[in-house]
């Protein structure tokens, strides 16, 4: 499906009145971030936000003490129940602007208070991994959102993006595929089944 059509589709449930909700999801390297953004820009800051799950990861400080951090990325390295607390205020916008999380790659930390989302702003859009998934507190979140898709590009190519992401972050090459062969293609079978649960879903280049 083409990214035009997508921003179609995104752009059609933001004219639905009120605040409406559009997750994507999908695997590790799946290009749910790229996505988002792509759509955000093409529908502009007045009519859509992007807010990540990714904001919610637990600190390096704290996945040490809870001893998480060699598999950082994993559903139990976030504030699942922060991200489902944040989205139901999303869902309800008050007067004020709400003041989501974000995630410093170059830091590998989550950054507070960074994405301002306005009151009238009639679009959000929250991109991760665990959107779909049924487990835990995370199941709270497929009914907070008004429309779901899965991204299911092929598997070569998001492997080859995680390898390469991981090396232009720091990792050297055979540390990259590592950690993308264990920890990063662990989580991409945990959410796997997700995509039943998804309205659409996109297989993107």
């Amino acid at each position: 499906m083409e990214t035009t059509e997508l921003t179609r589709r995104a752009g059609a449930l933001a004219g639905l009145g009120g605040r409406r909700m559009l997750g994507i999801a999908g695997p590790p390297g799946a290009g749910k971030s790229t996505l988002a953004a792509r759509l955000a820009e093409a529908l502009g800051p007045d009519v859509a936000v992007v807010v990540p799950m990714d904001g919610f990861h637990l600190a390096q400080a704290e996945l040490l003490r809870l001893g998480r951090a060699d598999r950082k990325g994993a559903a139990d390295t976030f504030d699942a129940a922060g991200y489902t607390a944040l989205l139901r205020r999303l869902r309800e916008p008050g007067a004020g602007t709400v003041y989501a999380p974000a995630f410093d790659r170059t830091i590998e930390e989550p950054i507070a208070g960074s994405i301002p989302v306005g009151p009238a702003v009639p679009l959000v859009i929250t991109e991760g991994n665990y959107l779909l998934h049924d487990a835990g507190e995370w199941a709270r979140v497929r009914p907070l959102l008004d429309e779901a898709w899965y991204l299911a590009p092929d598997d070569a190519l998001r492997v080859g993006r995680l390898v390469d992401r991981h090396v232009r972050h720091g990792k050297d090459p055979a540390q990259a595929r590592a950690w993308v062969a264990g920890s990063d293609e662990a989580n991409a079978r945990l959410v796997a089944p997700g995509r039943e649960r998804a309205d659409l879903v996109v297989d993107l280049a």
